[in-house]
C-alpha cells in the first residue's frame, strides 16, 4: 500500500510538519491542534514516505509565509470573508489573531469536514467560522457555492493551500475562471511550483503518490494566470523565504553558493522554481 491513499491524507501528511515546528522552542508558528489533526495516519506517512522528514521545511515555510500573507490582506485589504478550498486540517480560524466579524468559511470533501468538526468540537475559533462539506470537482457545485458565497460579501479572500498541484492544468483554468466569474472574488492564494520542481517531486515519489499524482506545473505565471483574469499581486520564493525564516532546506548553504556563482537568468529560475503567489483580480 503506498503512503498516500488519496488526496485526503495530504492533509494529516502536512499536518505533522505543522505540528513539527510548533513543537519547537523557536517556532515560526504554533499549531497547538496539529498533531491531534494529523493523528497516528500523518505519522505513518511522514515515518513511511521517502524523505519524509527533509521535506517539512517547504509546508513548514509555507505555512509561515500564507499566515503572514491572510493576515496582512485582512488587515489592510478590507476582507470581509476568507473562503478556503480544499482547507483540510487547517486550523487557522483557531489559531490565527483574526478580527470575531471575520467570516471564515472552509470547502472541502464531507468525510474531511466531518473528521476536522468532530476532532475540534468544543475549540472556540477567533472568528465567524462555516465548514460546508462539497465536491469541488463537480462543476455545478462549485459554480453555485461560489456564486452564493460571493453573494454574501463585499471584498473575498480565496485560499487554495497545497491543491493546485494536484489539479491538471485544464482543471486549474476551470477553478481560475470560476473564480474569477464572482465579481467579489478580489484575491486568490495560492502555492505553485515550475515545471522543473514538477518532475523533480514526481521522480522523488513516484509510485507513492500514485493515488494522489502531482500534474500541475507552470513556468509563466503572468501569461498562465492573467489570460484567466488573474495578475500576480506579489510572489514570495520559497527558497529565498525559507532563507529569510531559517527553515532551508537540508544543503541550503550549498543551495545558496551554487545560485552565487551562477549567471542571473539561472539564479532567478531557480527563486521561482516554487512559491507563494497573492493573485488580484484584473
Amino acid at each position: 500500500m503506498p503512503p498516500i491513499e488519496n488526496v485526503s491524507d495530504t492533509a494529516r501528511w502536512v499536518a505533522i510538519y505543522r505540528a513539527m515546528e510548533s513543537e519547537r522552542p523557536d517556532a515560526i508558528f504554533r499549531d497547538p491542534f496539529a498533531r491531534r489533526l494529523a493523528g497516528e495516519r500523518g505519522e505513518e506517512i511522514v515515518a513511511t514516505l521517502k524523505q519524509g522528514r527533509a521535506t517539512a521545511w517547504a509546508m513548514i515555510v509555507r505555512t509561515a509565509i500564507f499566515d503572514e500573507i491572510i493576515r496582512e490582506r485582512v488587515a489592510s485589504g478590507g476582507v470581509d470573508l476568507v473562503v478556503y478550498l480544499a482547507a483540510g486540517l487547517d486550523a487557522r480560524p483557531w489559531r490565527l489573531e483574526l478580527p470575531a466579524s471575520l467570516r471564515w468559511v472552509d470547502v472541502d470533501f464531507p468525510p474531511m469536514i466531518e473528521y476536522k468538526t468532530a476532532l475540534l468540537r468544543g475549540e472556540t475559533p477567533r472568528c465567524r467560522y462555516e465548514a460546508i462539506p462539497a465536491d469541488l470537482t463537480n462543476a455545478a457545485v462549485r459554480d453555485a457555492l461560489f456564486t452564493q458565497l460571493g453573494a454574501s460579501a463585499s471584498r473575498v479572500l480565496v485560499i487554495s493551500e497545497g491543491l493546485l498541484v494536484y489539479l491538471d492544468a485544464e482543471q486549474v483554468k476551470e477553478l481560475a475562471r470560476a473564480l474569477h466569474a464572482v465579481p467579489t472574488f478580489r484575491w486568490w492564494l495560492a502555492d505553485v511550483g515550475n515545471q522543473r520542481l514538477l518532475k523533480m517531486l514526481q521522480k522523488q515519489w513516484g509510485s507513492a503518490m500514485d493515488r494522489a499524482p502531482m500534474k500541475f506545473g507552470v513556468d509563466d505565471l503572468d501569461g498562465f494566470f492573467g489570460t484567466l483574469g488573474w495578475r500576480v499581486a506579489q510572489f514570495r520564493s520559497a527558497i529565498l523565504e525559507a532563507r529569510r525564516l531559517r527553515r532551508e532546506m537540508r544543503m541550503g548553504w550549498f543551495v545558496r553558493f551554487m545560485m552565487r556563482i551562477s549567471p542571473r537568468e539561472k539564479r532567478k529560475e531557480v527563486e521561482r522554481m516554487s512559491g507563494f503567489v497573492l493573485f488580484e483580480r484584473t
